[in-house]
């Protein structure tokens, strides 16, 4: 593979290149390794966060605050140096189909591989892709630059890889 970037094309306002390597740092990354285990329960967790967040916001209100204090389970910045140097990650594509802006006509989404096969899905399913950057800590040089997992997890254990270009279509 002559480069690690992959691009978003087609009928788009505006073409992207992306280096999958700089999103190690970005706050929006997931791990895949739980990710697919907790589809059936990010609902409930979800209904359980929003919970969770009001009754706190009650009880500042009525007894005030007390600034978080990270470090109070251990060195937080050591365990996520060692999750980083260790972890399988991706990224959800949806903030960077959103950015591309498809156009008003666009329906479907083609999946390009370095070895000429293209996997297609509906631009509504294309929001839900999740992009595998990384695994057991490092990029994916042999096989990527990038894994595509559908969203519902069913590809889990075989992503598209060798993945070289995104083209939205009308």
């Amino acid at each position: 593979m002559s480069e690690f970037v992959f691009f978003i094309e087609g009928d788009i306002n505006r073409p992207l290149t992306i280096d999958p390597t700089v999103w190690i740092f970005d706050e929006r990354k997931i791990d895949l390794t739980s990710y697919f285990d907790n589809l059936d329960s990010m609902d409930d967790e979800l209904t359980a966060y929003q919970k969770s967040i009001s009754a706190q916001w009650d009880r500042e209100r009525t007894e005030g605050s007390e600034p978080p204090n990270p470090n109070h389970n251990g060195n937080l910045i050591r365990y996520d140096k060692q999750k980083l140097i260790n972890g399988s990650f991706g990224m959800p594509l949806k903030p960077f189909l959103t950015n591309a802006g498809p156009i008003d006509t666009a329906k479907s989404i083609a999946i390009e591989t370095e070895n000429g096969s293209i996997h297609t899905c509906t631009l509504e399913d294309g929001f839900k892709l999740i992009v595998g950057f990384s695994q057991d800590g490092q990029p994916l040089r042999d096989s990527g630059p990038v894994h595509i997992y559908y969203g519902d997890g069913s590809n889990e254990k075989e992503p598209i890889t060798h993945v070289k270009r995104i083209t939205i279509k009308s």
